[in-house]
């Protein structure tokens, strides 16, 4: 299938072309026709996939260019996915030859001038955070009541931000006709009753996916036992030389931690996090996409909410406490069929998410810093499986022993019973070796 296929306005197969977009993802090629016929839809699929042109597209198809009124809203839970999400939008529209008019209402810019414009045009379609979208709603400013189209874009960031009620409050002031998407990685439970207050009927789209990350990413692991980690994380660094490495860690205090002692050591890094200023975050990005930096210490905001085009490679500090944001983090890298790695220390405790993960398909590989490169070490499990092993005797004693409370040949049960005092007697025997070994020891030592 092409996108040609979808007879798209000439506009737009335009900017398709110049995107060098020929052939939809899968995620495009099932709900793009959902979005087209006005359905209501709850898509869910991985980072990456293709979601944002996914509702943009249709939103051109159906736009009335000639129109004074808003006609889709769309929210995104950052400034930097509203930012791409604009751009995407800006791309497009820059290709009709009718004035498509998009403002783009995001926190920490400036709300007075963005009212002034309001009191002369609205535009035909409105992308920004909740909070800015419902204080200009608040105002009269930005008239809403004629949208047919919102899109809530990334809902479970959204719901884990905190803003999936303020996007309730902007919902509750559109008309009671209109097409509603949500467009998320995953549908957690609390979700639930807002897409039950607002969505008719919709269809509930999940996109499998084989694999949760690309082919192309590979999954390293390194014990930080007895390591000191900052060091650790330098040592990699070094050894690395990517074009572009993010280091994702669990706290800002850890982010601004970490940075400091990167900079300290002459490493080239930025951080990026939720205290950073808005105006610092724009320069921060900027310097980004001009190739400024080599690391980004990185909370989990960034790893959701950014688009950097170029990451190599991942670091991950620490396994994050929400599972499903290791794929976000990993997905940062291996785009575009391009090969990536993901490194994550872990330390025993960690032993359970590793295996949870690994049951979500990812196959990670152990490995080991040594003589100045990375070097294949011995699976994690190796004394895991060893110190398991007296159990499986213990096992099989259990079993003999039910065996033996069977009604069986009266044969048969003395050869059970057999085995059955065989084995104790071993037992007793290697015990009383064991303790003898033990006394004799203690022996010696007193002397």
């Amino acid at each position: 299938m092409k996108f040609t296929d979808f007879k798209f306005k000439p506009y737009i197969n335009e900017a398709l072309a110049d995107l060098h977009f020929d052939t939809p993802t899968e995620v495009q090629r099932k709900l793009i026709p959902v979005v087209l016929s006005g359905r209501d839809l709850v898509g869910e699929s991985k980072t990456g996939s293709g979601k944002t042109h996914t509702f943009l597209l249709p939103i051109f198809e159906n736009l009335e260019e000639d129109s004074e009124n808003v006609q889709a809203l769309i929210t995104a839970p950052s400034r930097e996915l509203a930012a791409q999400i604009y751009q995407a939008a800006k791309q497009i529209a820059h290709f009709s030859k009718k004035d498509i008019r998009i403002s783009n209402y995001v926190g920490g810019t400036d709300k007075l001038r963005q009212l002034e414009k309001l009191n002369n045009q609205q535009p035909h379609i409105v992308i920004g955070t909740p909070g800015r979208i419902y204080d200009l709603v608040q105002t009269g400013q930005l008239l809403i009541h004629k949208v047919h189209t919102f899109v809530v874009d990334e809902a479970d960031m959204t719901l884990d931000m905190g803003f999936i009620d303020t996007v309730d409050k902007i919902a509750a002031r559109l008309p009671n006709h209109l097409q509603f998407l949500v467009f998320s990685a995953t549908i957690p439970q609390k979700l639930q009753p807002f897409l039950k207050k607002y969505l008719t009927n919709p269809l509930i789209e999940k996109i499998k996916t084989n694999t949760v990350i690309a082919d192309t990413v590979e999954n390293w692991l390194l014990s930080t036992k007895g390591r000191d980690k900052n060091n650790q994380i330098l040592e990699i660094a070094k050894l690395l030389n990517p074009y572009l490495a993010m280091i994702f860690v669990n706290t800002k205090e850890r982010a601004d931690d970490l940075h400091a002692f990167l900079r300290a050591n002459g490493l080239k890094a930025a951080k990026i996090h939720g205290d950073i200023p808005p105006r610092e975050r724009k320069r921060i990005m900027n310097q980004v996409k001009r190739l400024d930096f080599e690391y980004i210490v990185a909370t989990d905001l960034a790893a959701r909410g950014l688009d950097i085009e170029g990451v190599s490679h991942v670091i991950n500090d620490a396994i994050p406490q929400d599972l499903s944001f290791f794929i976000h983090r990993v997905g940062r890298t291996g785009r575009n069929s391009l090969p990536g790695i993901a490194i994550t220390l872990y330390q025993p405790s960690d032993d359970s998410d590793i295996r949870r993960l690994e049951k979500m398909g990812i196959h990670f590989q152990a490995k080991i810093i040594k003589d100045g490169e990375f070097q294949d070490t011995y699976d994690r499990d190796r004394r895991f499986n060893r110190e398991k092993e007296p159990e499986k005797l213990d096992i099989e004693m259990i079993g003999l022993v039910k065996k033996k409370k069977k009604k069986i040949k009266p044969g048969y049960k003395k050869k059970i019973q057999w085995k059955v005092d065989e084995k104790r007697r071993k037992a007793r025997r290697s015990a009383n070796r064991a303790k003898g070994r033990a006394e004799r020891k203690a022996k010696k030592q007193s002397f």
